[in-house]
């Protein structure tokens, strides 16, 4: 089908207190300094499986739009509800037709996109686990290591690909490492051993999928869902419906707004990833609202994209990272048309992934003052891939950035004393039942309590006020000692440097274990470094950052963090920029452009020793 552009048909409601739920909290502390905190609301029904919120809504709202992507002619097209439900059926009896099932699991390698949303759904409907793997994994890749071991511990019963010509070359690395059946979005007919995905739709036996989707239950494995950690070998975490559905329960209970009005949404955030994938997209489903899929991204070949559909689709609700929110903000600076589309209904403002620096977060608000009359709310929550993902949650207006609010209805947050910080555990039935075909790593991740040990570290906003909520603090392994014994808050410091280094800082990493001071490798915004040399877009990088200009912007940068800061840990005292992009293979950054800060500074080891040599001219120290 075909729908025109979402635009505002009713009052838009934005006060915090009418959107959220009252901010409340449960603590319980025991004698060795560790505490308990929960919400004293209880979970409500979270429902059974993810495949009854579609069957509801293609009863309630038929001809509702469910997911939209653009078509070849740049319209917006996708099927509804109605629609959305019939093809998931007729693919679900397809992929048992395959023999599909428990133990062999669909994998589907390509970006977001309507078919790779309903293969997903048809597999999940009767019981088969879908693993969605990050697309840079096969076009980004340059070994094909990740992917090969992705699959090899998957053990998939068929691989979908968009395009088999794009992911011709990964498929071509991988023929050993699977038995499976490989399915493309392009193919027209059966050629090289790839099979078109309209063929998955024939054949099905509808009794079959009526009865295996009703035996299918809340500890059903509905998701694989990988995850490197700090190794860089890939992790299958197991999404259960329970969790899922868990989720987003807990999701409507603290934000309850989204139950009176179906969301409308416009994201791009990859589904190979929870937050794009578990968390928005199964609220809208959940929901009954409408998805956009959004084929930008937060990269300047890319973006344009992202602006030309906010200018046609007006959300309620948005999500992206915090370099997303960066290039957007400069957009809207420069484009009314773009900030009355954007701002006309939204409600909330989303970001995860990291921090969002202050002067993002404050541009926000002002932006939307003098738009729509008053401030959007920006907001924040925290969790991970073994939370599906939501585990804390920020209702209400906070005061600032980075904090990640107070545990949802059903999660348990246990807060142990690790050093100087407080180490974050979470129990609930969100929370994964552990690694598919390795029980050896689930034991390792579980205390004696059932609590799973995420590896971040939290504090409290106001230790007398709780209910004010919890500040995310840093990764427990990533924090460090300088020479002087002196304590270094990375996540923190990695937040204050970006902003006063901005714009030059896209996103950098923290370094200086057992140095006198500490240093950052710099990721630039190159296109904000060739604005202030006045330089054009085809000079090279190097050029760019050598420029006095963009040299003397970092030096005042750092100059204005030593000045503002309290103690040697609080500042950089050198850094230096980088050229050359964080890569996807060494584990430096995912696809949702969030920095791997241990993988960058074991990487470039060699750079971390340049950026501490006093002769080394790359390195720019603080301006008086």
């Amino acid at each position: 089908m075909t729908t025109p552009p979402s635009k505002p048909v009713r009052p838009v409601v934005r006060e915090p207190d009418l959107l959220f739920a009252p901010p409340r909290v449960v603590v319980e502390r025991e004698a060795d300094g560790s505490m308990t905190l929960r919400s004293p609301d209880p979970l409500g029904d979270p429902g059974r499986v993810v495949g009854d919120w579609l069957e509801r809504w293609a009863v309630e709202a038929p001809d509702r739009p469910f997911l939209l992507e653009r078509g070849a002619d740049r319209r917006w097209v996708g099927p509804t509800y109605a629609e959305a439900y019939e093809a998931v059926w007729r693919i679900a009896g397809g992929l048992l037709a395959r023999g599909l099932g428990p133990d062999r699991p669909v994998a589907i390698l390509s970006d977001n996109s309507v078919e790779h949303a309903l293969l997903s759904l048809a597999a999940m409907h009767v019981g088969i686990p879908v693993a969605p793997v990050s697309p840079a994994y096969s076009v980004m890749s340059s070994d094909y290591k990740k992917l090969r071991r992705i699959i090899l511990l998957t053990g998939p019963g068929l691989i979908y690909v968009a395009d088999h010509v794009r992911y011709g070359p990964a498929l071509s690395a991988i023929p050993t490492a699977h038995d499976a059946e490989v399915v493309s979005g392009t193919a027209r007919e059966p050629l090289n051993g790839v099979t078109p995905f309209a063929a998955v739709t024939e054949g099905g036996n509808r009794a079959e999928v009526f009865e295996r989707f009703r035996s299918i239950g809340p500890d059903t494995v509905a998701k694989l869902l990988f995850t490197s950690g700090s190794t860089g070998e890939p992790k299958a975490v197991i999404n259960t419906q329970r969790m899922l559905c868990a989720n987003q329960q807990q999701r409507a209970q603290v934000w309850p707004f989204v139950e009176r009005h179906p969301p409308v949404v416009l994201d791009w955030l990859p589904w190979s990833h929870t937050f794009g994938g578990n968390h928005n997209f199964n609220m809208v489903l959940r929901q009954g609202g409408t998805l956009y899929l959004d084929g930008g991204r937060p990269a300047p070949p890319l973006f344009p994209e992202t602006i030309a559909n906010l200018r046609e689709v007006s959300p309620t609700i948005y999500f992206n990272v915090p370099r997303g929110y960066d290039m957007l903000v400069a957009a809207l600076r420069e484009d009314e048309e773009l900030r009355r589309s954007f701002f006309a209904r939204l409600q909330v403002v989303f970001y995860a992934a990291a921090a969002l620096p202050p002067h993002l977060w404050d541009a926000l608000r002002e932006l939307a003052r003098e738009t729509v009359g008053e401030p959007v709310v920006v907001t924040s929550a925290w969790g991970s891939t073994e939370t599906a993902p939501l585990a804390a949650d920020c209702h209400f207006q906070a005061e600032r950035s980075g904090v990640i609010g107070l545990p949802v209805p059903g999660a348990e947050l246990r807060l142990v004393p690790e050093g100087d910080k407080l180490e974050v555990r979470v129990r609930g039935p969100n929370v994964t039942p552990g690694y598919w075909r390795r029980d050896d790593l689930t034991a390792t991740h579980f205390d004696e309590r059932g609590f799973y040990r995420i590896g971040d570290a939290v504090r409290f906003v106001d230790p007398s006020q709780p209910a004010r909520g919890l500040l995310f603090d840093g990764r427990v392994a990533e924090d460090f000692k300088l020479d002087s014994g002196t304590w270094v808050n990375v996540g923190m410091l990695r937040v204050q440097a970006i902003a006063a280094l901005a714009p030059v800082a896209q996103d950098l990493a923290v370094a200086g274990h057992d140095r006198s001071e500490v240093g950052f490798l710099v990721f630039p915004n190159l296109a904000a470094c060739r604005a202030l040399a006045g330089m054009d877009e085809d000079e090279p990088a190097d050029a760019v950052l050598a420029h006095q200009a963009v040299r003397q912007a970092v030096a005042a940068g750092l100059g204005k963090l030593k000045r503002e800061a309290t103690g040697s840990s609080m500042h950089g005292g050198r850094a230096i920029l980088l050229a050359d992009p964080p890569s996807i293979d060494r584990g430096e950054i995912t696809d949702k452009a969030y920095l791997n800060q241990r993988a960058v500074l074991q990487a470039r080891s060699e750079l971390v020793a340049a950026l501490f040599d006093d002769s080394d001219q790359r390195v720019i120290r603080p301006a008086p």
